[in-house]
């Protein structure tokens, strides 16, 4: 897997339909496929750059003007997709940061600049369940990586005015780690 490519529709049964046609067009693994807030439905896949381009180009066709966004990442970081399905590992817990979006697009782009920017550990990559359309990225380590890695996922071209909110939080309460699970 080098490439995540993601689509966001605005109607559910627009964005089933583009999932299946993006898993039909290329040979991609899919990473998710699910309805979020405000009606929206994603599809992330991933596999090789230009079969994740192809399939993702074969989603925006399929959903046509119900498209509200749509990403592809080339290179993108061993943690992303994990962190997407709330699988990485987090180990001892320095510092969290969180960067809130408005975009699920944004988030997935500005969580792979993060984690590639510093050495950091993301934990989640939430994308509009139970958000009103937004999303957030949770991660740890160190005061200042974590910090840098804000500060790279804000600086991302996609992120300009996606983004609503950034905090880092040095020595959290092992209760708020827990709760970010």
């Amino acid at each position: 897997m080098n490439a995540l490519g993601m689509i966001e529709t605005n109607a559910i049964p627009v964005g089933v339909n583009a999932g299946d046609a993006m898993l039909k067009a290329a040979s991609v693994e899919l990473v998710t496929a699910q309805p979020v807030c405000a009606g929206k439905y994603i599809v992330i896949v991933t596999g090789e750059v230009a079969a994740v381009k192809e399939s993702v180009d074969a989603g925006k066709a399929v959903a046509g003007q119900r498209l509200v966004d749509s990403m592809v990442i080339s290179h993108v970081h061993e943690q992303v997709p994990k962190a997407i399905n709330a699988c990485n590992e987090i180990g001892q817990v320095a510092a969290v940061g969180v960067m809130e979006a408005f975009s699920l697009c944004t988030a997935v782009v500005a969580a792979d600049a993060a984690v590639k920017a510093a050495d950091i550990r993301l934990i989640d990559i939430r994308l509009g369940r139970g958000l009103g359309g937004k999303s957030f990225i949770t991660m740890t380590g160190e005061v200042a990586a974590v910090r840098a890695a804000i500060a790279a996922g804000e600086k991302t071209p996609e992120a300009q005015g996606m983004l609503s909110e950034s905090v880092v939080i040095p020595s959290p309460h092992p209760d708020i780690v827990k709760a970010l699970y």
